[in-house]
């Protein structure tokens, strides 16, 4: 009996251990930059042009910021702000949603849609999900069920932006016969992307032409035109700067901001290309210096990549509208053949015609979004180029950054001076416009 009771004793002594005790999912402002930084990650292995790349951050963005207000007081719902979005699902019962959780899962599983390494984002994913189910099954059962039905939501208004379509476009036609059309450059002498993204659905903007800017100076390879004295000023600018070395302060800005995914090497007969951020991907890296060194929570976190990224999508949907509707020749094949037929850019020409420029007007819209949730003064140290081998640059302002982003282009040799600054100007028109319209908190 003595022996029974010890037995029966036992048993129970293993059940209760094996119980594992559930606590509550603790999810962290670096949880979520963990999730970008691996999306960042996998867009830098998968080489996603620029536009596309500031697609793939948006709508995850907006699907975790959508979870969050529907819990947090101070944030309005997206829905009938951004084009043709609806409110998403209600959570129902909420006893064991985590939204933080939620908001993450979701980000996670739309960016997993998005990408094409999408083996690379299971690993990321199904880490975390051992990590939460072990943590808290009913807590991360409940809210990954939701986090799911809100990333099915924002998917279908994905799914209708005409991405899809713009894929069975015809590719760009190079018109050789017209001196002042864009042409292929060196060294891969690709074709013009993305010929079709102004028909990308826009998020706050309507339309692409929303923010057409001045047309660029006639095309004129006369000595003393205007055009001519821009190219000229390329020409001349690239020349004394290289001549100083890589020590000069307008070579480090150029190679700073040249976030160029397209950049190809060749050696003998093998060229390849060199992985390297997008525009957009430097200004979301921006976007999480900030809230790190500002101390955000979790929601605030996600409200301004949110808002950030809003703002560079549009960006690139007004940039593309007119960089093929003007068309412009780039300054390497002007220099190269009326000028000087051995010189070469310090950054690699990227495969888009030259007006606007898209650095430029990203910037300037990212810079105006950024400014709206930290303020005008806030000064910052970049380290977003440091994995690719370039040292911190620091700003006391993101329109001091932004600034510095629009000018790298000429420095580098790849933009005329209108392009930059008409470019810049375009960009923050663009980003007053979200900030503006944009009703995302109780504060706006």
């Amino acid at each position: 009996m003595k022996r029974k009771y010890s037995v029966v004793l036992a048993s129970i002594f293993m059940m209760v251990s094996c119980q594992k005790k559930q606590e509550p999912i603790t999810i962290t402002p670096e949880d979520y930059h963990g999730s970008v930084d691996e999306v960042t990650q996998v867009m830098i292995h998968d080489i996603f042009s620029p536009p596309v790349a500031s697609r793939i951050y948006v709508y995850p963005n907006v699907a975790a910021y959508e979870i969050l207000a529907q819990q947090e007081g101070i944030y309005n719902s997206l829905a009938g702000q951004l084009r043709d979005l609806k409110p998403i699902p209600s959570p129902g019962d909420t006893a064991n949603i985590n939204f933080p959780l939620a908001a993450l899962i979701a980000h996670i599983d739309l960016s997993k849609r998005l990408i094409f390494s999408e083996e690379r984002i299971e690993k990321y994913r199904d880490s975390l999900y051992n990590l939460w189910q072990e943590k808290n099954e009913k807590e991360f059962n409940a809210s990954k069920d939701y986090a799911l039905q809100v990333s099915e939501h924002i998917a279908a208004w994905m799914d209708k932006d005409n991405y899809k379509q713009t894929r069975t476009m015809p590719k760009f036609s190079v018109n050789s016969e017209e001196p002042s059309r864009w042409q292929p450059t060196p060294p891969a002498y690709m074709s013009g992307i993305e010929p079709h993204w102004n028909k990308i659905r826009p998020f706050v903007i309507d339309s692409a032409a929303q923010f057409k800017p001045v047309p660029p100076p006639p095309f004129s390879m006369e000595k003393e035109s205007d055009f001519y004295n821009e190219v000229m000023e390329v020409y001349e600018i690239s020349n004394k700067i290289t001549a100083e070395g890589d020590a000069s302060e307008e070579v480090q800005i150029a190679q700073f901001w040249d976030c160029n995914p397209y950049v190809s090497v060749t050696r003998g007969h093998l060229m390849f290309a060199t992985k390297k951020i997008t525009p957009g991907a430097h200004w979301i890296g921006i976007a999480k210096i900030a809230s790190r060194k500002s101390n955000a929570d979790f929601a605030k976190t996600v409200y301004a990549y949110t808002k950030t990224s809003i703002a560079i999508a549009d960006a690139f949907i007004s940039c593309w509208d007119e960089k093929y509707r003007s068309n412009l020749i780039r300054p390497e094949t002007l220099i190269n053949e009326h000028i000087d037929d051995s010189w070469e850019p310090i950054l690699q020409t990227p495969p888009f015609p030259e007006y606007t420029s898209g650095h430029s007007v990203v910037s300037g819209a990212a810079s105006i979004a950024l400014t709206s949730i930290f303020g005008d003064n806030f000064a910052f140290d970049d380290d977003t180029e440091v994995p690719y081998g370039l040292p911190v640059r620091s700003f006391t302002s993101f329109r001091q950054a932004a600034d510095e982003a629009a000018i790298s282009r000429m420095y580098g040799g790849i933009h005329y001076r209108t392009a930059v600054e008409v470019g810049i100007k375009q960009g923050r028109n663009l980003g007053e416009h979200v900030v503006t319209n944009l009703n995302m908190t109780k504060n706006d």
